[in-house]
């Protein structure tokens, strides 16, 4: 009984495309967390039948990375047993490398990644400063032998039903910090698959949002490098905060949604579209 989690943001040119992928799956359950769509996102996932897809909808944006974790509390709340991550915009041939990280899981890897970084002589200089940075994350937890420069930041990746309940929200929530709190309890972490960044046919982005996904990305690194220290999580380097997106990332409301799926009450019915439903909230 896997769930796959799919994040979608304005993602109509590709999500029918992604979602065909993910429906030759051999799992229980499709969540789509659709936040701040202002395309045909919605109305496209809806033209679908497919019972096992759950489309958790809210009109405001949710900020980046967030909707894992709202689909991820979702998946344990209707009891799924392991979960995969892959973004709305990743439409690429990438069935086979999802089959493997599913059966990672089932083999006993509790965090499933994929490498999407294989051997690129040529790099942009934006690109080299982050992955510096994840480099030295993954150094600094002593996996960088083992896991490169692979991160849940980027990438489908996998985590066994141990790893959804034992790793906090912010873990999920902040994808670098899924490395720190996984190696801390002792989760079984490996890479599964690799998938060359273009091979998953993500649109490209314009140059403020290229920079601003860096700053987030290395703002996130370096949250985990200070938890390493057993310092207060921060984002700066000397006088520079990267912020990024960060501030962006709706906390407030993945805590609300934690509450309303305890409670099962109008929050959380407002928000969730199961097949055959007539509701809508819109």
């Amino acid at each position: 009984m896997f769930a796959v989690v799919i994040p979608a943001k304005n993602e109509e040119k590709s999500i029918l495309a992604t979602l065909t992928t993910i429906l030759r799956l051999p799992v229980r359950y499709i969540i789509l967390v659709i936040n701040g769509c202002t395309d045909q996102t919605f109305k496209l996932a809806r033209s679908i039948p497919d019972t096992r897809l759950h489309i958790l909808y809210f009109s405001d944006p949710l900020g980046i990375d967030i909707p894992r974790a709202i689909g991820a509390l979702y998946a344990r709340h209707i009891g799924a047993k392991g979960l995969l991550f892959v973004d709305g915009d990743m439409s690429g041939d990438i069935y086979q490398n999802l089959l493997t990280l599913l059966s990672s899981v089932e083999s006993g890897i509790d965090v499933a990644l994929t490498n999407c970084y294989p051997y690129i002589p040529h790099r942009h200089k934006l690109a080299n400063l982050v992955l510096k940075f994840r480099s030295r994350l993954n150094r600094e937890l002593d996996l960088f032998k083992s896991l490169g420069l692979a991160t849940p930041t980027h990438g489908p990746h996998a985590l066994s039903q141990r790893a959804m309940h034992a790793l906090p929200l912010e873990a999920i929530a902040i994808p670098p910090l899924t490395l720190y709190w996984a190696k801390k309890i002792d989760l079984i972490i490996k890479v599964a698959t690799s998938i060359p960044h273009e091979s998953l046919h993500s649109p490209r982005k314009h140059r403020r949002h290229a920079r601003l996904i860096a700053e987030t990305i290395i703002g996130d690194c370096l949250m985990g490098l200070s938890l390493i220290q057993n310092e207060t999580p921060t984002r700066s380097i000397g006088k520079h905060k990267l912020i990024g997106y960060h501030l962006e990332r709706r906390f407030d409301l993945l805590q609300r949604w934690e509450q309303a799926l305890n409670s099962e009450d109008m929050f959380f019915e407002q928000h969730v579209i199961i097949p055959g439903s007539s509701s809508s909230p819109i």
